[in-house]
């Protein structure tokens, strides 16, 4: 399985890229089909199931929100997060959904996206849309959302390993070790290695700038969340911290007599963590690192280096996030980043002596 460092970095909305982001990419290419096979202005009703643990905590993670938004023809790269509230209201008060912007149909919630109490038997978050002109089926398709925005088709889950690109990589790695054993043999660092398999799909040029894209979202993501204030969305009246923590840390470090410790350290990485947590909670714009519960450690990190490295960089983002990316695949491919296939832990492949315990929720 070759898995592109874009593959796990994607930009999009939260709060949860298992629930979140996946499904609106399902009701996307949902939509897409109809387009393609010319039908799509010939539909007058969908339908939408929801299975297991998108059913049980969908509505919590937005996941009704999201599949209409992506019927309407929205995906969560390009979606303004700004949007979605008005949409939503619209479309309730109106029960009238459009498809891709085109197709007006008519669209009663408690009737036509249904919560069943029950799973489908290849992953634990699955959903069905049908698409019907009066009564007559026109297409229908299932879809699992897999952890990090990854989604599978029915007959793509149906095969026995998921191929997300078919091309050869030069430097093909399943494992820590031979990743470090490739390195050594061939005198590159894990980003150049890294680099090398990415020009496999993209130019230099272009693998540079979509990494620095990615680098000036999450940028963003963090700028937002420490700038907003107030309660997180939800009705558990949860109340953003990031801002004041902030506030806090600033003023620390304006008194010439404190003396910095290692905590200091750390504490600004936290901050930048929370504020991306933060943004995600609220649903704003973010990238998965490799998943929404797990977005805030990269760009935190990155942040406390650029803010406070005097030597960095474009090229050490560039860096940072192919060695950042390689360790993404390793989970990718050893283990699950799917928290409700595999909750706060590893799911191993293989049995080993020992390996620390990673917490990669979805």
């Amino acid at each position: 399985m070759s898995i592109s460092v874009f593959d796990l970095f994607k930009i999009g909305v939260g709060p949860s890229s298992s629930h979140t982001v996946g499904p609106m990419c399902a009701a996307n290419d949902f939509v897409n089909e109809l387009v393609k096979m010319d039908v799509l202005t010939q539909v007058t009703r969908i339908e939408v199931l929801l299975y297991g643990s998108l059913s049980a905590t969908g509505k919590g993670h937005a996941t009704d929100r999201a599949i209409l938004m992506g019927l309407m023809g929205e995906r969560p790269d390009s979606i303004d997060p700004s949007v979605i509230d008005s949409s939503i209201e619209t479309l309730r008060s109106t029960q009238t959904l459009t498809l891709n912007r085109i197709q007006d149909i008519v669209f009663v919630e408690t009737r036509d996206m249904v919560f069943l109490d029950e799973s489908l038997p290849h992953h634990p978050n699955a959903m069905r849309i049908r698409a019907y002109a009066d009564q007559v089926e026109l297409y229908e398709n299932t879809y699992y959302s897999i952890g990090g925005g990854f989604v599978v088709t029915e007959a793509e889950a149906s095969k026995d390993k998921l191929v997300l690109h078919s091309s050869r990589l030069p430097y093909e790695f399943d494992t820590a070790v031979e990743l470090l054993e490739l390195c050594k043999t061939h005198q590159m660092s894990i980003s150049e290695l890294m680099l090398e398999n990415e020009k496999v799909w993209r130019s230099e040029a272009d693998i540079r700038a979509g990494l620095n894209k990615i680098w000036q979202v999450m940028l963003e993501c963090v700028e937002n969340g420490l700038k907003h204030q107030g309660m997180l969305p939800g009705g558990l009246n949860v109340k953003r911290r990031a801002s004041a923590f902030h506030d806090r840390l600033k003023s620390v470090q304006q008194n010439k007599n404190v003396i910095a410790t290692n905590f200091s350290v750390m504490d600004w990485v936290n901050v930048y963590a929370l504020a991306v947590n933060e943004e995600n909670a609220a649903g704003g714009r973010m990238v998965t690192a490799p998943t929404n519960g797990a977005a805030g450690i990269i760009p935190a990190v990155l942040c406390y280096y650029m803010k406070f490295e005097p030597t960095a960089s474009e090229k050490q983002v560039v860096d940072f996030l192919l060695a950042a990316g390689a360790v993404g695949i390793l989970c990718k491919k050893n283990a699950s980043i799917s928290g409700a296939e595999v909750g706060c832990k590893v799911k191993l492949d293989r049995p080993v002596r020992w390996r620390p315990l990673v917490c990669v929720k979805s």
